[in-house]
């Protein structure tokens, strides 16, 4: 399911921290980008706003580790996420796949976004981040009591942007 000239990318194993103030990714070349804000916290299916760069990390249940996602990115070269274990799915209006267990993204047309998870099948936590140039937002999927895999993290808008990219872009 590839789309211009960007391919699917297995993801591979990444380090993980999850602290009060975002989401740090350490990836296999060594560097750290960090996703900033405490995630909102959603049910069931997110729909991001058109046009959004979207990543999905699901981390393990030790929370340390997790496997990070780009969704439909077309801007970062196959081997530069190759070495950093980023991987990618690119998906046309219309199409769906199941990124991780528990986890599908669609999409359903007007450059959206459509991730829908259920962190007791995936087996961790679930985040989604969705950002452009102007702003990103931060989200992790809960159970459809509320409560997340870990219930220190408070539900709330992300501000701000994140310090690096896998594509070295910021």
């Amino acid at each position: 399911m590839s789309a211009g000239n960007r391919n699917d990318v297995a993801p591979a194993t990444v380090s993980v921290a999850l602290r009060e103030e975002g989401v740090e990714v350490e990836y296999l070349d060594g560097r750290v980008t960090f996703y900033h804000g405490v995630p909102q916290r959603v049910e069931g299916t997110l729909t991001t706003p058109p046009g959004k760069e979207v990543h999905v990390l699901v981390t393990d249940p030790t929370e340390t580790e997790g496997v990070l996602l780009y969704v439909n990115d077309l801007k970062t070269h196959d081997e530069i996420l190759e070495d950093t274990g980023v991987g990618r799915v690119v998906l046309d209006e219309g199409d769906e796949e199941e990124l991780f267990p528990g986890v599908t993204a669609r999409r359903p047309g007007g450059q959206r976004t459509e991730i829908e998870a259920d962190p007791a099948v995936a087996g961790g936590r679930v985040f989604v981040f969705a950002e452009d140039d102007w702003s990103e937002a931060s989200y992790e999927f809960v159970a459809a009591d509320g409560e997340s895999a870990d219930d220190d993290a408070e539900g709330g808008d992300s501000s701000g942007d994140r310090d690096s990219d896998a594509d070295g872009d910021e």
